[in-house]
């Protein structure tokens, strides 16, 4: 058995927890109700790669809807605010670090383009930010104005897997 295949304590606790503490656990790692509740449902997980793997089957199965659920949840790219409270807005601030130091010019150009990806897309401009610097963030934010909506969708919804994992990473590490 590998250690990846072991039960973790946090996992444990969550395979036994009542439905609303363990639904309240998956909205914190992705916004996406559905997802949280299918999740839940699935439970019990016999270990953490059982949890990645699930998350990830689970997230392929989610419609338009809900990965707009989630993304809204996550603040803009250089601000603090979202529907997100608790866990998940600490979260976005860690994984949004580098924004802080962002110098007034890219802040700008990060606000501007914004507004502009939500004109073009409908949607919260949303990027694995986790080790990207905010220039990095601009840059692909600036590439991805270029896209049309259904491959931007995809690639948001790619995004949301990607931050949903290293956040199911960050849950049973605590």
């Amino acid at each position: 058995m590998s250690p990846l295949d072991s039960i973790d304590p946090v996992l444990d606790g969550w395979n036994q927890a009542d439905p609303a503490a363990a639904h309240a656990a998956m909205l914190a790692c992705c916004g996406a109700t559905r997802w949280a509740e299918a999740m839940v449902a699935a439970r019990p997980l016999t270990g953490i790669a059982a949890l990645s793997e699930t998350a990830d089957r689970l997230w392929s199965a989610m419609q338009e809807v809900d990965w707009l659920e989630a993304f809204a949840c996550h603040p803009r790219i250089g601000e603090r605010k979202a529907q997100a409270t608790g866990q998940s807005a600490a979260w976005s601030t860690q994984e949004q670090a580098s924004a802080v130091t962002a110098s007034e010019r890219i802040l700008l150009e990060l606000s501007e383009k914004n507004a502009l990806y939500e004109q073009r897309f409908g949607f919260t401009y949303i990027v694995c930010a986790t080790g990207k610097s905010a220039a990095e963030m601009l840059a692909i934010l600036t590439r991805r104005l270029s896209s049309d909506r259904q491959t931007e969708l995809r690639e948001a919804a790619e995004q949301q897997r990607q931050i949903m994992q290293i956040r199911l990473g960050k849950w049973v590490a605590v």
